[in-house]
């Protein structure tokens, strides 16, 4: 079963665990889980798309009321998650700094977030409408960011 994972997923990287699931399912054998296949193919060094999450049926229409066109986005994507970066930058600025207990640690993580200059958030904020239109070029696959 692995190697059906792992060819369906080398023919169509665009494919998302649920749709392998479908694909390499035969009667009369255990139904992989998402998760299983994720696996999978994580240790193979490939992975599959995740879904893309679809907002609620009143937000949609909230927004569509007010002629707002949704991007369908790849859920829980670092790219459109300016958080993500700015715990990189924390995670630099702690390298190779130790703590003897949790408060220890929560001090330094404390003084090193208080000392990245705002010009860093800045610079991730005005960064957004380029990572919008990299997603959207790259048809929602991994980009630069």
């Amino acid at each position: 079963m692995d190697r059906n994972i792992l060819r369906t997923c080398q023919e169509d990287p665009r494919r998302t665990s649920t749709d392998i699931q479908v694909s390499v399912t035969s009667p009369n054998k255990p139904v992989p889980s998402g998760r299983t296949i994720r696996r999978r193919l994580q240790v193979a060094g490939l992975h599959g798309r995740r879904p893309v999450k679809k907002p609620l049926g009143h937000v949609v229409n909230w927004f569509r009321r007010r002629r707002v066109d949704l991007l369908e986005r790849p859920s829980q994507s670092p790219d459109f998650n300016s958080i993500e970066h700015m715990w990189e930058e924390l995670e630099r600025r702690l390298k190779g700094v130790r703590a003897s207990n949790a408060n220890q640690k929560f001090a330094q993580l404390e003084a090193a977030w208080k000392s990245i200059p705002m010009t860093v958030v800045q610079t991730l904020l005005y960064s957004m409408p380029r990572r919008c239109q990299a997603v959207i070029d790259a048809k929602a696959y991994p980009t630069k960011y």
